[in-house]
């Protein structure tokens, strides 16, 4: 008895069990902030053009210091001259209308396959398997290669010209378009699926919109293949384009006109990249990545 009085006295004394503290929120940790800019948009425009303007500096100075003859590479502005000078001829501004146009319309068809079959590959497996291989063996196929063939097929006629372009443009907006579209994140397909979703509304609301950035992409790639592919579509027998325009010049040994032909190929490319990142920012505004490259 003596030993449980003794052990009832131990339990007594111990402290009771205290019911737990009520937990204190953690306090939410401060956004992170964005680091600040050292320079603004409009400063990075700037520099972008100050780059090539330096270049043209230099090369305008390494010129009348004769570093660089005129048959070689006649200075900026020579060129500058020789182009007003086919200005008020009406040569230049006519074999830019000719190239453009067979450019437009070679970029029009050629893109317009090239997305068919792209859709129709990257929603099928048996497409794949009955094009995909086909298309690619073309494709490797360089364009030089197919230039005698093409000849005879079409002649010197626009035709030949504007087949070079539409297929140049082709593949690469049709293998953008097979991987923007096998891209898009299951996960949604699925909740499409269950939200109720038909096939047709699945593949505009959902499939079409998460393959848009890699389509497009695939555009501006596809404006300088065509403009390549129009330089080796040119050098068929013509007397109007720009191509034209630097194939006579060679025969005289004008390297002005030479120098002012790429020249304009390459402030044409630039302008429809620009035109085609316009047309990127626009379509994209919803997409995150795009929105915070505007913000910025």
């Amino acid at each position: 008895m003596e030993s449980l009085a003794s052990m009832s006295h131990v339990f007594d004394n111990l402290p009771l069990p205290t019911a737990p503290a009520a937990a204190v929120p953690a306090a939410k940790p401060p956004p992170p902030r964005r680091a600040p800019r050292l320079l603004s948009r409009n400063q990075l425009l700037l520099i972008s053009w100050l780059v090539p303007a330096l270049v043209l500096v230099v090369w305008e100075l390494a010129a009348r210091a004769g570093y660089l003859s005129i048959h070689v590479l006649p200075a900026p502005s020579k060129v500058a001259a020789t182009a007003w000078g086919l200005i008020q001829e009406g040569r230049l501004i006519s074999d830019m209308g000719t190239s453009l146009l067979r450019a437009a319309t070679g970029f029009v068809i050629g893109g317009s396959i090239g997305f068919a079959l792209g859709t129709v590959v990257g929603f099928s497996r048996l497409a794949e398997a009955l094009f995909d291989r086909s298309i690619q063996m073309i494709r490797a196929i360089p364009f030089l290669a197919m230039l005698p063939l093409v000849i005879v097929w079409f002649g010197v006629d626009e035709g030949g010209k504007i087949f070079l372009v539409s297929l140049g443009v082709m593949f690469p907006i049709y293998i953008n378009t097979v991987l923007g579209i096998r891209q898009v994140d299951p996960k949604l397909l699925e909740l499409g699926r269950v939200t109720g979703l038909s096939n047709a509304t699945l593949i505009r609301r959902i499939v079409l919109p998460g393959a848009l950035p890699s389509i497009l992409a695939g555009v501006r790639y596809a404006l300088a293949v065509a403009w390549l592919a129009l330089v080796i579509a040119e050098t068929i027998a013509t007397s109007s384009g720009i191509g034209y325009l630097a194939m006579d010049a060679r025969e005289f040994l004008r390297t002005d006109v030479i120098v002012l032909t790429i020249v304009v190929y390459a402030t044409i490319g630039v302008a429809s990249d620009a035109v085609a990142r316009l047309l990127e920012r626009r379509l994209l505004a919803w997409h995150p990545n795009y929105a915070a490259g505007e913000r910025r």
